[in-house]
C-alpha cells in the first residue's frame, strides 16, 4: 500500500522530472561536446593530385592540413610523368576532416625489369606468346638461312643481340631472328 502512495506523491513526481531533466541535459551536452570534438561541420575538399610530383603534392596537402601515405608504386604508366601521382584515395572532390591521410600511388621512374627467358630454338608462335606474357612487345622479324622454318635463332634490339638471362624493361620491343627453312625465295610452289 505504501508503494502506491509513494508513486502518487509529489516527491516521486519531482524525482522523475529531475531524472528526465538531468538525462536531457547530459544527452544535449554530450551531443554538443561530440560535435565540437569531432569537428562535425568542418570539412576539407580533397584536391586533385593526379600527375603532380611528390614535392608538389606534399606542398598542396600541407596547405590543406592533410597528411599523406605513399603506398607501393604500381606498374609504370608512360602517360604519367615518372614519380608522379597516378592514384589517390580518397578521390578528388571527396570531403574529409583535417589531418586525414590521403593514400597515394606513384608512377615508378621506369618499367620494371624482366629477365629474358631462353626461347632460342622454339617456334615463333611459342616465343611470341611467352615474351608477350612477360610484358615485352614483338617487333620486326628477320629471316636467316637455317633449316628450321620460323624457329627463333636470336633475339635482337636494334640489331644488337639479346641473350637469355639479360634483364630488360617491360614493354621493350624485341625483334626476332628466324630460320627460313632453307626455302629458296625465288621458287614458286
Amino acid at each position: 500500500m505504501k508503494l502506491f502512495q509513494y508513486l502518487k506523491s509529489k516527491e516521486f513526481l519531482r524525482t522523475i522530472i529531475l531524472i528526465v531533466a538531468i538525462s536531457l541535459l547530459l544527452v544535449f551536452g554530450l551531443a554538443k561536446w561530440l560535435g565540437h570534438y569531432t569537428k562535425h561541420d568542418e570539412r576539407i575538399v580533397v584536391p586533385d593530385l593526379e600527375k603532380l610530383s611528390l614535392a608538389e603534392t606534399e606542398k598542396i596537402l600541407l596547405e590543406n592540413r592533410l597528411n599523406y601515405v605513399v603506398i607501393d608504386s604500381a606498374s609504370f604508366n608512360p602517360k604519367f610523368p615518372p614519380q608522379s601521382v597516378i592514384e589517390q584515395n580518397p578521390l578528388p572532390g571527396d570531403f574529409v576532416k583535417e589531418n586525414r591521410k590521403i593514400y597515394l600511388t606513384l608512377n615508378p621512374s621506369n618499367y620494371r625489369k624482366v629477365t629474358v627467358p631462353n626461347v632460342l630454338d622454339q617456334t615463333k608462335r611459342q616465343v611470341t606468346i611467352q615474351l608477350k606474357s612477360l610484358g615485352f612487345r614483338i617487333g620486326k622479324e628477320r629471316y636467316i638461312k637455317d633449316l628450321g622454318r620460323d624457329v627463333v635463332r636470336e633475339l635482337e634490339i636494334n640489331r644488337k643481340e639479346v641473350k637469355p638471362g639479360d634483364r630488360l624493361p617491360k614493354n621493350t620491343v624485341i625483334d626476332l631472328v628466324l630460320g627460313d627453312g632453307l626455302i629458296n625465295k625465288d621458287t614458286v610452289y
